[in-house]
């Protein structure tokens, strides 16, 4: 796998179903591991209370001493607040940690900045670190933030707060800001980032008709707040059996003729439609 099929750092396979969970509840937590998602985020900063928030800073280096049975990121408070540095240098070195979240980035002099909060320094090992588009400038600087420090690991747009700056008042007004973080991550040899949260955990036909316009503009898997949106989003962004049967034939062409060539149908295969194809593939194996 190259840089451009997966993420630079932290990469573990294809992922589709981040899940947060409350830093300050234990027991959610303990919850949410067990869910089946991919990844469980332990959020320290937009669901926990200000006078929660050391207790929710302990009790998630007490989960990460250990590794847990699926990877657990966190996502620390607000960079340019009081909070951050302590939490990310009391957390980089955790066995347990798989990375950090890292809201509401606007340069990559932050993410340089968290980098040499978490050890960044000569020799010193960085845990893969994640930024959040949650501004206009943010979105702006796409780009550059996700080549602001050779740990990013991927990017993420965070929906709500962009919403609020833009004025967007439905989903069709968010897809040049998707594609923008799409095509940001793909330049910068990342994963293609995932779809921020879908907030109505009851409107789950809501939230695969959302999963469905996102991976249109591909993205690839979404974050939850619940777990009873997981199965949705692993059905939307799974490869379809008609989409796997395309890219095992494209793969096949491929593997007995050198350079680009047609199929029967009239397909055309390059290099490029085959890295799509392993893709698809990949993804799929998952759920075989």
């Amino acid at each position: 796998m190259n840089a451009a099929d997966g993420a630079r750092a932290g990469d573990t396979g294809p992922v589709l179903t981040w899940l947060y969970a409350p830093g300050d509840r234990p027991d959610v937590v303990a919850k949410a591991l067990r869910s089946g998602a991919d990844v469980v985020i332990v959020d320290l900063e937009d669901a926990v209370a200000p006078e929660r928030k050391g207790y929710a800073l302990d009790a998630t280096a007490e989960l990460l001493t250990e590794r847990p049975p699926v990877p657990a990121q966190v996502r620390v408070n607000a960079l340019t607040g009081p909070l951050a540095r302590n939490e990310v240098e009391r957390l980089a070195g955790l066995p347990g940690l798989a990375g950090l979240r890292l809201p509401k980035t606007r340069s990559p002099q932050e993410v340089a900045t968290v980098a040499a909060w978490a050890g960044g320094g000569p020799g010193g090992a960085v845990p893969p670190l994640w930024p959040l588009l949650e501004s206009a400038l943010g979105l702006e600087r796409a780009f550059v933030i996700a080549e602001g420090h050779p740990a990013v690991a991927g990017i993420a747009l965070g929906e709500a707060d962009l919403r609020a700056e833009l004025g967007v008042t439905d989903e069709t007004g968010l897809a040049w800001a998707r594609s923008r973080a799409v095509v940001a991550a793909r330049a910068a040899g990342l994963a293609p980032p995932a779809q921020s949260v879908y907030p109505d955990v009851r409107d789950l036909p809501g939230l695969a008709a959302s999963c469905a316009v996102g991976r249109a503009l591909g993205l690839v898997g979404r974050a939850a707040i619940h777990p009873r949106q997981l199965p949705v989003i692993e059905a939307a962004f799974a490869p379809t059996e008609a989409e796997v049967a395309a890219a095992d034939e494209i793969l096949a062409a491929a593997a007995t003729a050198a350079g680009a060539q047609a199929l029967p149908d009239g397909r055309f295969v390059d290099p490029a439609i085959v890295a799509g194809a392993r893709r698809t593939v990949a993804l799929a194996e998952r759920f075989r």
